[in-house]
């Protein structure tokens, strides 16, 4: 998100601009905890994606991916998000991992051998 510096900054009350940084600070806090928490996740999958690869095993798995993202909208819509955009968002994730588990069989088997290393 950018800004205009040379815009004129309306006044404004020193409690609003301070509540304004208190909710920012709290945006910071939460997109921190995403971010490692998204880390976390892509830890997982990339251990799946290794056990996928050893074992000769499709890198997608369209079932679960259904059942995930009816979930993750069940989810969305308990929690009053919007359950379109939680899916939206899974759909990236889900085609981020599928990538990393094709480059991971690509890696780990360049001769055919799915044999444990």
């Amino acid at each position: 998100m950018t800004t205009s510096t040379s815009a004129p900054q309306p006044e404004v009350d020193p409690a609003i601009r301070a509540e304004l940084g208190r909710l920012r600070d709290s945006i910071d806090n939460i997109d921190a905890a995403v971010v490692h928490m998204l880390a976390e996740r892509f830890k997982c999958t990339q251990q799946v994606g290794h056990l996928k690869a050893r074992h000769a095993l499709p890198p997608a798995d369209p079932a679960r991916e259904a059942r995930q993202i009816d979930r993750l909208r069940q989810l969305a819509e308990n929690a009053k998000l919007d359950p379109a955009f939680a899916e939206k968002f899974l759909n990236f994730i889900i085609s981020e991992v599928i990538r990393h588990h094709e480059q991971i069989a690509a890696d780990s088997s360049p001769s055919g051998d799915t044999s444990p290393r």
